[in-house]
């Protein structure tokens, strides 16, 4: 059975698995743009809810339950296949959205972004190992496109169209979007996805793992969130919450080594491609995602543009991020030396946001849409280079598995890359009405050296990713599904 699933994935037309794409863009399309469609939301919630330091929860909680249950996700789709764990997925994510519509206070809406982060861990992953499934690594530069375009555009889209909602609807109106959404998107599932090749195999979850990585996140976020800002970083508390963060992730570390099949199988650690590649997606991704969640807020704090306009400014960088995958897809399955371009552009890309971070008192808009542009350019190459060497590298009946590691190795350091970036950005700030007497609500003033400290801190983990992707081999590219 196994030796002929192979050829069951090529007995595929080009027609069919366009078909097979197109079913998995809107769980795709969804789950990039909850990344970053409450960026310019933010301070209409916080507003509505008289809450302004618990808003970064509003972000990370997501990130943390996307983060944990991701490698799950995988999991299950090697084991019962890629149709029901995108069904699961979808119907966890409704179940959130609606939890967060309805939400009456920030508690609620936390909890609400917990849920929703739950299903949302399913879906671009799920989407990314669908593609594994229909395109040998040679090939798929040929569709990994239709992914760039959707994730990347709805990534880009989420700022503007949040603050378009905040400010002329209602913030509820971006999560009451989700259910028809949802339920399209199990109707494509169920039907264009009948196609689907299948290289089901027997494995085991690791839920321990998964809790003992959601655990450590936790602790460490409400150390970030809360230091400095209700506790002194040296009080009883932060350092406690340091302490739980530390151990947990030890008795994480120490699970991999000894559980049947781990959360993140060490067969994928152990493979020197397969690492540098997780690696070198997980340090450019989280990059550009702090970027679209911080630049609305800089560019409405410290510039003063429209929630709006502020979102819409971060187009430029979803159509040159488009245009820079497509072509470095088709450039990198002709080239031999195919690690070239993407790390040229990362070089681009770190230039680019060192200068945002250098003039963020004095940037104009005109400025600010030139270095998108160039971030957009330089940084376009690095998940289509990173998701063909990873495929290129493991068994097709592990690819569900791979890819979650991968999503999972993302959005963790992306959590916390986030959590860093809250903290830089809370340092210096002004609060007015915080007091108990006040017939306001409390107004957080921002100052431009915080957002300066996120652009220097984004620039560095751009940094890591070209590192990684210098220690990358070039093992040449598979023409079939070994």
């Amino acid at each position: 059975m196994a030796a002929t699933q192979p050829a069951t994935a090529r007995d595929l037309t080009h027609r069919e698995t366009q078909l097979v794409v197109l079913g998995v863009l809107l769980p795709v399309f969804m789950g990039s743009l909850d990344n970053t469609i409450l960026a310019s939301a933010l301070p209409t919630i916080g507003r509505e809810f008289g809450d302004v330091h618990n808003l970064p929860w509003l972000i990370t909680a997501y990130l943390i339950a996307n983060t944990a249950v991701t490698p799950l996700y995988g999991k299950i789709s090697d084991i019962h296949g890629r149709r029901i764990t995108l069904i699961i997925a979808v119907s966890l994510y409704m179940a959130g959205s609606l939890v967060c519509a309805l939400a009456p206070n920030m508690l609620v809406l936390i909890l609400g972004r917990i849920l929703h982060g739950l299903g949302g861990g399913g879906l671009t992953a799920t989407g990314m190992v669908v593609l594994g499934d229909v395109a040998a690594p040679r090939d798929r530069g040929r569709y990994y496109g239709y992914f760039s375009l959707t994730y990347t555009t709805a990534g880009a889209c989420g700022p503007a169209f949040g603050g378009f909602l905040a400010e002329y609807l209602h913030w509820s109106v971006i999560f009451w979007l989700n259910i028809p959404l949802g339920l399209l998107a199990i109707v494509l599932t169920l039907t264009l996805l009948r196609r689907l090749p299948r290289h089901e195999r027997p494995h085991r979850l690791d839920f321990i793992g998964a809790a003992l990585i959601m655990a450590a996140a936790v602790s460490f976020m409400l150390a970030l969130n809360l230091g400095g800002v209700r506790y002194p970083w040296t009080s009883l508390p932060i350092l406690s919450l340091f302490a739980i963060s530390l151990v947990v992730a030890v008795g994480f570390v120490w699970r991999l080594a000894t559980a049947p099949e781990p959360l993140i199988p060490l067969s994928i650690l152990s493979d020197p491609i397969a690492r540098c590649a997780i690696a070198a997606n997980a340090f450019g991704w989280s990059s550009i995602v702090a970027l679209n969640i911080f630049l609305p807020m800089y560019l409405q704090s410290v510039l003063g543009f429209a929630a709006t306009t502020a979102g819409l400014s971060l187009m430029v960088l979803m159509a040159t991020l488009n245009t820079s995958a497509g072509l470095a897809s088709k450039i990198m399955v002709r080239a031999h030396h195919y690690k070239t371009v993407p790390m040229l552009g990362l070089g681009l890309a770190m230039a680019a946001v060192l200068v945002l971070a250098w003039r963020a008192e004095s940037l104009n808009l005109w400025w600010i849409e030139v270095l998108l542009a160039l971030i957009g350019l330089g940084f376009g190459a690095t998940p289509p280079l990173a998701s063909t060497a990873l495929q290129n590298t493991v068994a097709i009946h592990h690819f569900g598995t791979a890819i979650g590691t991968m999503q999972f190795s993302r959005g963790l350091f992306s959590t916390i890359l986030i959590a860093l970036c809250g903290t830089l950005v809370l340092i210096g700030t002004t609060t007015l009405g915080s007091n108990s007497t006040s017939a306001i609500s409390p107004i957080t003033i921002y100052n431009a050296d915080g957002f300066a400290r996120v652009f220097y801190l984004a620039a560095a983990s751009l940094a890591a990713a070209l590192v990684c992707f210098a220690l990358l081999e070039e093992k040449p590219l598979q023409t079939g599904h070994g």
